[in-house]
């Protein structure tokens, strides 16, 4: 039997943490059956999108950092691909249609288990709305964007590496910068 999280698991199953036969770290596993929970690092896929000279930021209406700009990111869900994930976050939240370019960066964040792929990408047209996890939307020229009420690391990371290739055509993709 292999570990499928759609594996059906009793509701009355108990569970303990430690380390599996034949594993080298502590894991949730039944108590049962030996069943083993991987635990995972989630991930977030995002866009820094543009329509002309200005890219596409959201006031976040949820937490974390609440009021606060962010790029359209948000959690990959199952049975999509990071590319199509990017899009539905970029609509979901902006109201946002627009046309991936290329990987822009994947930058790792183990202290919050988190891996983050963030694409470049150009808006179909500039109209974009707040959809339901934003207070509000905005098209930002460079010299305009609230970098000090940025939401998280990452954001300025992705824009800053965004303005370094915003005018080639082709750049291999960008990971943590080394002071972070």
């Amino acid at each position: 039997m292999s570990n499928d999280d759609h594996l059906h698991i009793p509701a009355d199953a108990a569970f303990s943490r430690r380390i599996p036969e034949q594993d080298d770290r502590e894991r949730l596993v039944c108590d049962a059956c030996e069943y083993v929970i991987y635990e995972n690092p989630k991930i977030v896929v995002g866009v820094v999108a543009t329509w002309q000279q200005k890219v596409l930021l959201v006031k976040r209406e949820i937490e974390p950092r609440r009021g606060y700009w962010a790029l359209p990111a948000g959690y990959m869900e199952l049975n999509e691909t990071a590319d199509e994930g990017a899009a539905r976050e970029a609509w979901e939240e902006a109201r946002a249609k627009l046309k991936i370019d290329q990987l822009l960066a994947i930058y790792s964040i183990p202290q919050i288990s988190q891996v983050q792929i963030i694409y470049r990408a150009k808006l179909s047209h500039p109209e974009v709305s707040p959809g339901p996890e934003s207070q509000e939307v905005a098209l930002f020229g460079r010299d305009d964007i609230p970098w000090r009420d940025l939401a998280f690391p990452t954001v300025e990371w992705a824009l800053n590496q965004y303005y370094s290739v915003q005018e080639k055509n082709w750049f291999p993709p960008f990971s943590n910068p080394r002071e972070a």
